[in-house]
C-alpha cells in the first residue's frame, strides 16, 4: 500500500498584541506541495522589530531574510550610560536535498 503526501496544502496566520505584557507578534504561512513560504514579525525587548521572510522547497532548502527595523535601546547601568545599536538585513539559507519535486 502506497500513501501519497506529495500535495499537502495549508494556510495559517495568527497574531498577538498584549498591552499588559507588551508581547506583539504575528505570523502567516502557506504550503503548496513541497513548497512553503511565510513571514513573521515580533517586537524585540530592545524596541526593534524583527521581520523574517522565508521560503523552503526541495531544491532551494530553507532560505530566510531577517530584517531588524529601528534602533536598539539599551538601558544604562550604574556608572554607564545606555546606548543604541542598529542591525539591518541578514540573509540565511542552505542548499536543498537535491531531490526532485
Amino acid at each position: 500500500m502506497q500513501i501519497l503526501f506529495d500535495h499537502a496544502h495549508y494556510k495559517f496566520e495568527y497574531g498577538v498584541h498584549d498591552p499588559h505584557t507588551h508581547d506583539h507578534k504575528s505570523q502567516h504561512e502557506h504550503r503548496e506541495g513541497k513548497h512553503v513560504d511565510g513571514e513573521y514579525f515580533l517586537k524585540e525587548p530592545d524596541g526593534t522589530k524583527r521581520v523574517v521572510k522565508y521560503i523552503s522547497g526541495p531544491h532551494s532548502g530553507f532560505e530566510a531574510i531577517v530584517e531588524r527595523i529601528g534602533h536598539a535601546h539599551h538601558p544604562g547601568h550604574k556608572g554607564h550610560e545606555g546606548g543604541t545599536s542598529y542591525v539591518g538585513v541578514t540573509h540565511w539559507g542552505n542548499q536543498g536535498d537535491g531531490g526532485d519535486d
